[in-house]
């Protein structure tokens, strides 16, 4: 079965840095588009970044432009979330997902990791 499994979250200063991975298996991962999305307590899921297949192009929510990096290693099934000069309003539990197209929304995703925390204090 499918299984994508989130890495790297955890607690970090306000200003420092921190990179997700997220593992895939049981899907031929360079033919998905791949996705990272946050959820904060009592708030709506959110997209954050997205990377087409080939890793050509990629797109991000205008609050983490500038600082966020989405990339992706077709060969070891793995996209990653560097995220640079982080702010509290980042906490939240990160997830990645995994799509046949190139968008935005949570809902065509098809399918989803657990999750990782990441809180940044002020």
């Amino acid at each position: 079965q499918v299984q994508l499994v989130e890495s790297g979250g955890g607690l970090v200063q306000a200003g420092g840095s921190l990179r997700l991975s997220c593992a895939a298996s049981g899907l031929t991962f360079s033919t998905y588009a791949m996705g990272w999305f946050r959820q904060a307590p009592g708030k709506e899921r959110e997209f954050v970044a997205t990377i087409m297949r080939g890793g050509y192009s990629t797109y991000y929510t205008d609050s983490v432009k500038g600082r966020f990096t989405i990339s992706r290693d077709n060969a070891k099934n793995t996209v990653l979330l560097q995220m640079n000069s982080l702010k509290p309003e980042d906490t939240a539990v990160y997830y990645c997902a995994a799509s046949q197209s190139f968008v935005i929304r949570a809902h065509e995703y098809d399918y989803w990791g657990q999750g990782t925390q990441v809180t940044v204090s002020s």
